[in-house]
C-alpha cells in the first residue's frame, strides 16, 4: 500500500454504540484537527450485518457532530474473498500452515494471482459460512454451519463463569477433555488400528459425562476443552466433505472463531487431514478476523457493487 501502515482494532458487537463509535469519532476528529479544519468527505467502507445493522446510528451520530463522513457498505461475500485474494497474494508472513507432526506453524511463500485458485474459504463467525472460489470475482457459497463461534460462546456461557471469548480460550487451554469425551482407548483399551484410529481419538463428545460422573462434578476448563474440540472437528470434517464435493484441495480457515488459538489451528489442520488422508491442506492467516474489513478496504468508493 505504497509504504503506508494497516491498523487493525476490534469490538464486541454489543459495545459498537459505546465503544466503537466513540474510537471513530475521536479518529474523525483527530483528522480534522490535521487538516486545519477542512477536511475532505471521508468514507467509511463496511461490511457484513454491522453495516446494515448500525447503519442509521452512524449516519445520525456524524449529523449530530457535523463530520463529513459518508458511510459505503458492500457485499460481505465480496469482501472477503477480495480481502483474502489480497492477503495471499501481497502480505509476506501472512497466510500459514500447521505441521501436525512437528508440533508447529510454518508461513507460506507469497503466490502470484493465477496460482491461488481454486480454493475453499471457511469463514467462522456466530455461524459458518464456505465459499468455492475459481478466480477472481468468481465464488459461490456452497454450504455453511449453525454451528460455529457462537455456538462454542453460548454453550460455554451456559455451562461456565468465563466472562468472554477470549477467557473461554484460555480455560479450554487449561483443560482436559479425556475427563469429558469418551476416547477409542476407552472403548478398545488401545489404538484401532484396523480402520485408522488412535486411542487419543475422541469417539464421542461429552459421552463420559453421562456415562460416569455427574456433571457438576467437572471442571469448567474440562468442558470448554471438550466443547472446543467438538465444534472445530465438525467444521473440519464439513469443510472437508464440501472440498472433496468440488475437488478442492486448498481450504483456507478464516474468522474470529479461530483468534491465532493453536488448539483450534491443530484441531481443524487435524481433521482435514485425517479426513483427506493428507490429500488436501488447511491453511491460516494472521489477520484472519479481519477479512471483510480489508476487502472492503481494497475496494474503496468508487468500486460499483456496493449494496
Amino acid at each position: 500500500m505504497g509504504g503506508g501502515k494497516l491498523h487493525f482494532r476490534d469490538f464486541q458487537t454489543e459495545n459498537f454504540k459505546h465503544e466503537a463509535m466513540k474510537f471513530i469519532i475521536k479518529l474523525i476528529q483527530k483528522s480534522i484537527d490535521k487538516s486545519n479544519n477542512n477536511p475532505p468527505i471521508t468514507y467509511i467502507m463496511a461490511t457484513g450485518g454491522g453495516a446494515h445493522k448500525f447503519y442509521n446510528l452512524m449516519t445520525k451520530t456524524f449529523r449530530k457532530y457535523k463530520l463529513p463522513m459518508k458511510i459505503i457498505a458492500k457485499d460481505e461475500m465480496e469482501c472477503l474473498i477480495r480481502g483474502l485474494d489480497w492477503l495471499i497474494t501481497k502480505i509476506p508472513n501472512e497466510i500459514f500452515t500447521y505441521d501436525l507432526i512437528a508440533d508447529h506453524t510454518k508461513f507460506t511463500d507469497l503466490q502470484s494471482e493465477s496460482s491461488i485458485y481454486p480454493y475453499l474459504l471457511v469463514n467462522i463467525g456466530s455461524g459458518v459460512s464456505m465459499v468455492k472460489v475459481t478466480g477472481p470475482g468468481e465464488h459461490e457459497r456452497i454450504g455453511g454451519s449453525t454451528l460455529g463461534g457462537g455456538t462454542l460462546w453460548g454453550l460455554l456461557s451456559l455451562l461456565t463463569d468465563a466472562k468472554d471469548y477470549n477467557e473461554m480460550l484460555e480455560m479450554a487451554q487449561r483443560g482436559n477433555n479425556e475427563n469429558i469425551d469418551l476416547l477409542v482407548g476407552d472403548i478398545y483399551g488401545t489404538n484401532y488400528n484396523k480402520i485408522g484410529l488412535k486411542a487419543h481419538n475422541i469417539a464421542s463428545s461429552f459421552a463420559k459425562v453421562f456415562k460416569k460422573l455427574r456433571f457438576t462434578n467437572k471442571k469448567p476448563e474440562d468442558i470448554a476443552r471438550s466443547l472446543l474440540y467438538s465444534i472445530s472437528n465438525n467444521i473440519g470434517q464439513i469443510a472437508y466433505l464440501q472440498a472433496l464435493r468440488f475437488n478442492l484441495k486448498r481450504i483456507y480457515f478464516g474468522g474470529s472463531y479461530i483468534s491465532g488459538h493453536m488448539q483450534t489451528i491443530h484441531t481443524l489442520s487435524y481433521a482435514v487431514n485425517f479426513w483427506s488422508k493428507g490429500d488436501m491442506q488447511s491453511y491460516f492467516l494472521r489477520h484472519e478476523g479481519y477479512l471483510g474489513s480489508v476487502g472492503a478496504f481494497i475496494m474503496g468508493p468508487a468500486s460499483n457493487n456496493s449494496e
